[in-house]
């Protein structure tokens, strides 16, 4: 009796994943921690100076969090309704926040009392932030207006009414103390010069602008709104260098890594997206649960702060490094100790002993060996194999019906084994590398339960999703022959025109004076 030949699993070539520096960088993050705030998270702010704690704005409060601490070690909570836009002065001792009220508060971060009050906007304000002077504060909100203060008098020193629409972002420049920069629903990004009555230049991004955020040195601005992040060069006078578009959804929240090479960048869709600030090519992306309103990265880089709709917090911390200590290694055979004997070649009066090799055999293999069509099909529908080897499952198939027992480990399904089926012909009839067989399975099943059909509402869907699937396919190779039918038009006609033009030279007597050129 022969021995049992194991199923041959075609290969097919993977496209792997290109594993890149920043790659390696980015996933060196351990598993995020989630905590819930009570409303949706529209600020995160890093302290600029040690231990690195942030402040997170959420509903009517602001809470402090420390580096690892799962809970605020911080709560100010003197809100009558939301507060926004909670931010860190440069020294790390202040943090003033606008209200849904239209006043602007300036807290201690040792204190829980607000240290100062400012009322002079109308509506919600929405943007404040410190200059670089460290004793102006500018603010802008859904009045239209944006206004500078003066934190030791409390009082007003300028206000803008340039805008036309709401203003949600803004930033200070940390070079010149006098600049400063808000981006308005009105889809204009306006930059500020205190010394000046009115904006010094303005921008058209184009979409309503959800964040600007601009390079430590004051020469880039980046703009977000809609589906768009477009870089500016100010010293330019505002000119576009690039746009991007990488995102499915409105962009909400910008961010720069402590060396200023990489952006972040967080939208609706789910995604932050990380950007090299010298090519402006996506070189990572992090995947969330729910749409993104803020993010922020620590000064070190060690902690990414995701904040989402549903107020949960996201916070990454990096791994630490692993230092492998030089230890005494084990001294290990030479080379020539497993070559030896190798070469050897027996003599005529050698008696030689082959030890026989055993093989093992999966457990499909096995299911065939012993002719149990059935059970063998089980085996490879099994989660591992299905959903990560399609190519053994589709291999068993292609056995089965070579010896002519697939109908029969079709048949006699129940509704759970029969939506398994159908969703992996559904999934996977559209692969070019396993319709061929595919098909076949399609067609074997509807023949064997189109009795039952009605009967099982899951089952009924399983076969609409297979219908939709290869009528879908159908419909991009009938367009795919349209292209072909088109090319090969061109290319027949670009033919034809050169052979006219070859003989048109020949009878006008071209060819036989190249002839004779030539020949001298």
């Amino acid at each position: 009796m022969a021995a049992y030949k194991p199923v041959v699993v075609q290969g097919f070539p993977k496209l792997g994943e290109r594993i890149t520096q920043d790659t390696v960088y980015w996933r060196g993050y351990k598993t995020p921690v989630q905590i819930k705030e009570f409303g949706a998270v529209n600020k995160i702010d890093f302290s600029p100076v040690s231990p690195y704690n942030y402040a997170v704005t959420a509903s009517s409060r602001i809470h402090i969090y420390g580096r690892y601490s799962q809970e605020p070690i911080k709560t100010f909570s003197r809100f009558k309704d939301a507060a926004y836009c909670a931010t860190y002065r440069d020294d790390g001792n202040l943090i003033v926040a606008g209200s849904e009220e239209g006043s602007i508060r300036l807290f201690d971060v040792n204190g829980r009392a607000p240290l100062r009050q400012f009322d002079g906007h109308t509506k919600p304000v929405h943007v404040v932030g410190f200059l670089s002077d460290k004793y102006r504060i500018f603010s802008a909100g859904d009045d239209y207006a944006s206004s500078l203060w003066d934190i030791p008098s409390s009082t007003e020193i300028i206000s803008y009414n340039e805008h036309t629409d709401y203003v949600r972002c803004g930033c200070a420049s940390k070079v010149n103390a006098d600049v400063f920069i808000t981006g308005s629903y009105d889809h204009t990004v306006k930059l500020f010069d205190t010394r000046v009555k009115n904006s010094v230049m303005t921008i058209e991004h184009g979409q309503p602008v959800e964040s600007v955020l601009l390079f430590p040195s004051g020469g880039l601005l980046v703009s977000a709104g809609g589906r768009y992040v477009k870089v500016w060069d100010v010293l330019k006078g505002g000119q576009l260098l690039v746009s991007l578009k990488n995102h499915h959804k409105t962009v909400t929240c910008l961010c720069l890594n402590s060396s200023g090479q990489r952006l972040l960048s967080g939208s609706l869709d789910r995604h932050v997206k990380i950007y090299s600030t010298t090519s402006y090519k996506v070189v990572h992306s992090f995947n969330y649960a729910t749409s993104i309103l803020s993010l922020a990265l620590s000064p070190e880089d060690e902690t990414i702060v995701v904040g989402m709709t549903n107020g949960v917090l996201n916070v990454k911390h990096r791994k630490p490094e692993v230092r492998k200590e030089k230890t005494a290694k084990k001294r290990q055979p030479a080379y020539r100790t497993y070559v030896k004997g190798r070469t050897y070649m027996p003599k005529q009066e050698d008696f030689c002993v082959s030890k026989p090799v055993k093989h093992v055999l999966r457990k499909y293999d096995k299911m065939l060996k012993s002719f149990q069509s059935s059970k063998a099909l089980d085996a490879v529908l099994e989660p591992p194999i299905r959903l990560h080897t399609p190519e053994v499952t589709v291999a068993v198939m292609q056995e089965l019906h070579r010896r002519g027992t697939l109908r029969s480990a079709l048949a006699g399904r129940d509704e759970k084994q029969i939506n398994l089926l159908l969703t992996f012909v559904a999934r996977r009839v559209i692969d070019p590398r396993f319709t061929s067989i595919l098909v076949t399975v399609a067609d074997i099943i509807t023949d064997i339960y189109q009795p039952v059909v009605g009967q099982s509402a899951v089952v009924d869907r399983q076969f609409l999703k297979l219908q939709k699937a290869i009528g879908k396919e159908i419909d991009y190779q009938e367009e795919l022959l349209e292209v072909l039918g088109m090319m090969d038009t061109l290319f027949a006609t670009f033919t034809r025109k050169r052979a006219t033009c070859l003989e048109e030279c020949k009878s006008n007597g071209l060819g036989d004076t190249t002839e004779t050129s030539m020949n001298n």
